[in-house]
């Protein structure tokens, strides 16, 4: 198999066929509006009934006699032909007579037909025969010697012509490929750059607003997302090695103290190792979950559970339920209207069971109750904490953020990140601002319809 032509050879071709089909066509048309001019003019010559007015004239030149009048220098080719098939030339060679010909002998007076006919000689021609008479026809011929001549000259030169605008269309299709792809080069050498150095840096300058600029425009675009997308990683890896190692050092720590207490042969009292053990399911239980919390914003858009009409205020409940059993001394008032949402149910229950433990955990000590209210497609989440400083609130659903404040508490600093994907990836919104009377509120707003069977037309506009 030939190898692919290149872009610039692709674009030169086809700018010279297009040229070419283009000069070809007009040389065609330019060629038979010639022709045809030409033969109006040979048969424009032939108008009018000159040789049967000459008739008599003509008969007597064939004849012998002596005409009424000289023979001209450039006598016009004429012959009489009559119905028995003889005929008389004066001015040129005698034109072959066809039976159409002889037919006109038969018709009535001034009945004729113009043909393309052929001289005894060979000599083309262009013929008028006209009735001169009860069987007799006149029969008046024009070489097209001339006309030929003149199409071949026409058609060489045409050619020629044609010829010449392929080779500067191909030469300007040329340049202007080359000056089209120059900015595809560039970007052709920056995508070559980037696979060979991974360097997500390279930008490409943009001129216009061309499909070139637009092309670099979401070129450069599309880097600074996967740089965007490998600084995310790389934090995220760091803070995860970060807070892996605080359990993983207290873990080593504990079961170092177990082995030496064995191997020294002096184990431990019943109670401090009991205390002992109870820290290292503690903390294996934090890994755990931690590990569970990075698994879950690991997963991409693509890789979730396929969406399906939820009943959010199902799930709002589902998941009070639970946060009532792992608090069940802290209040909880909640209220519940219908609403309908496309998404996904797990993801859904575990957002609204952090934004509950969020509250619980912070309304723990004696704060007051935590409200729970879904109205219109919108979820509230309140409790009566100590609230968040104003200038920590842009930073709450970054991943392992902690308030300095809350470092101390438990958690792993992924709840309101994973909060935030579940929402966003059903195409909502969420928020946290401080409440007035004290304490934080969540707000989470979800396109849906407060009917079932509804979401799925919400959804898909």
């Amino acid at each position: 198999m030939s190898r692919r032509r290149s872009l610039r050879s692709r674009l030169t071709l086809l700018v010279a066929a297009a040229v070419a089909l283009a000069i070809a066509v007009c040389a065609a048309l330019c060629w038979f509006v010639v022709r045809a001019e030409l033969y109006r003019q040979v048969e424009r010559s032939l108008d009018g009934p000159k040789g049967a007015q000459n008739v008599h004239w003509i008969q007597q030149y064939c004849s012998g006699a002596v005409p009424d009048r000289p023979l001209p220098p450039r006598p016009v080719p004429v012959q009489l032909v009559y119905a028995d098939g003889t005929t008389c030339a004066v001015g040129g060679t005698p034109v072959r007579v066809t039976p159409r010909d002889l037919a006109l002998t038969r018709a009535g007076p001034g009945a004729g037909q113009l043909r393309e006919g052929v001289t005894e000689g060979g000599e083309e021609v262009l013929v008028m025969t006209r009735n001169a008479g009860p069987g007799l026809v006149v029969m008046e011929s024009r070489s097209l010697d001339d006309v030929h001549s003149t199409l071949t000259t026409l058609a060489w030169v045409l050619a020629g012509v044609a010829a010449l605008g392929v080779i500067g269309a191909a030469s300007a299709g040329q340049l202007v490929s080359r000056a089209a792809l120059r900015p595809v080069g560039r970007l052709t050498e920056a995508v070559e750059h980037v696979a060979r150095t991974e360097d997500l840096g390279t930008r490409i300058p943009v001129e216009g607003t061309d499909e070139i600029a637009r092309l670099s425009t979401s070129f450069n675009a599309m880097t600074a997302a996967l740089a965007g997308s490998r600084e995310r990683q790389r934090r995220l890896i760091a803070d995860a090695g970060h807070e892996l190692r605080t359990p993983l050092t207290s873990l080593r720590t504990n079961v170092d103290l177990l082995l030496r207490s064995e191997n020294t042969g002096r184990p431990l009292e019943p109670e401090p190792k009991h205390r002992l053990l109870g820290n290292l399911k503690a903390q294996f239980e934090e890994m755990s979950t931690l590990v569970g919390d990075l698994l879950q914003l690991s997963r991409s858009e693509d890789e979730h559970e396929p969406h399906v009409e939820v009943g959010l205020h199902e799930v709002v409940e589902s998941a009070v339920r639970r946060a009532r059993l792992r608090a069940p001394d802290l209040p909880v008032e909640v209220e519940t209207a219908p609403w309908y949402v496309h998404g996904d149910q797990a993801a859904l229950e575990r957002a609204v069971m952090n934004l509950l433990d969020n509250a619980i955990k912070f309304s723990g000590g004696g704060g007051g109750p935590v409200t729970v209210r879904l109205c219109d497609g919108e979820l509230t989440v309140g409790d009566r904490g100590p609230g968040i400083p104003p200038d920590e609130l842009p930073y709450v659903f970054d991943r392992f953020w902690r308030s300095p404040a809350a470092r101390g508490m438990p958690g792993s600093g992924l709840g309101l990140a994973i909060v935030a994907k579940a929402v966003r990836d059903a195409g909502g919104e969420v928020a946290l601002e401080n409440a007035d009377g004290g304490g934080v509120l969540a707000r989470v707003r979800l396109p849906g319809s407060p009917r079932a069977g509804d979401v799925a037309g919400s959804a898909a506009s």
